[in-house]
């Protein structure tokens, strides 16, 4: 089955490739969870899109990987949660609010899918977190979620 990624897939390839994958693979899994379209001819005008896209949020090299590794490090965020009695969120903080975060704290804009936290983050205090920049650059900071 021939089908064009939506989504970066680990050990499959980037968002806006074209890919050969099993029927069952791309069937069940890919094109259910929103990661891969079905090729045809008047797909390759959304590659096209696609690929735009993904040059306009990557990191352009490892300096400016690291540049942004030192703005994310001397950055100090903080996000706000609703939380209960001892320190107990309503839910929990997602890499999606932590990017929120950060941006809102001044630094640059982030893929929440290239963060990684410890999973359900559900109490008040300080989170470490890991951004991966470009495969060569990890920057690793800290954001304090407090009761708001």
């Amino acid at each position: 089955m021939k089908l064009i990624l939506t989504q970066d897939v680990t050990g499959l390839g980037e968002s806006g490739d074209v890919v050969e994958v099993k029927d069952g693979y791309g069937r069940n899994f890919l094109v259910p969870n929103g990661m891969a379209i079905g090729w045809t001819k008047g797909a390759e005008k959304q590659i096209d899109q696609i690929r735009r896209t993904r040059v306009a949020r990557e990191v352009r090299d490892k300096d400016h990987a690291l540049e942004i590794k030192a703005a994310l490090e001397s950055l100090d965020v903080q996000l706000g949660a609703h939380a209960g009695d001892g320190g107990r969120l309503f839910g929990s903080v997602t890499s999606g609010d932590v990017a929120a975060a950060v941006r809102k704290a001044g630094g640059p804009l982030l893929d929440k899918r290239n963060l990684s936290m410890a999973a359900h983050v559900k109490t008040v205090g300080p989170l470490k977190v890991e951004a991966r920049l470009h495969p060569e650059v990890t920057a690793a900071f800290t954001v304090l979620v407090v009761a708001g």
